[in-house]
């Protein structure tokens, strides 16, 4: 019912910084929260950063001061920017959007992932 497509990603040497973005579709009548995430193979998935419709942000003590979430110019869409970055960083990113649908329904949808490689 609600897809998130997400883009960036690559190859990008430590201290480095990239942008990942993310648009939401669907028969959406309101987006609550996006936030994302990001897992290694046998490894739970973490959340990095979260945002709210009014805005406010949270931040795991692992990225704070290096990451940061915003919202683009419709709700619909969201970033990450991260700098600084590091080997450990290393992983597949998901965005995330929880809200309400057109029809009353509730969703919590996931982007594709994608991989970022921290590396020399």
């Amino acid at each position: 019912q609600v897809q998130l497509v997400q883009s960036g990603g690559g190859l990008v040497q430590p201290g480095g910084s990239l942008r990942l973005s993310c648009a939401a579709s669907g028969s959406i009548f309101r987006i609550y929260a996006m936030g994302w995430y990001r897992q290694d193979p046998g490894k739970s998935r973490e959340l990095l950063a979260h945002i709210t419709n009014q805005g406010t942000t949270s931040y795991t003590e692992s990225v704070k001061g290096r990451f940061t979430i915003f919202r683009g110019n419709t709700e619909n869409t969201a970033f990450l920017q991260m700098t600084k970055l590091k080997p450990e960083d290393t992983a597949v990113y998901y965005c995330n959007a929880v809200g309400a649908a057109v029809d009353g329904s509730s969703f919590d949808s996931w982007g594709q992932g994608t991989q970022v490689t921290v590396s020399s």
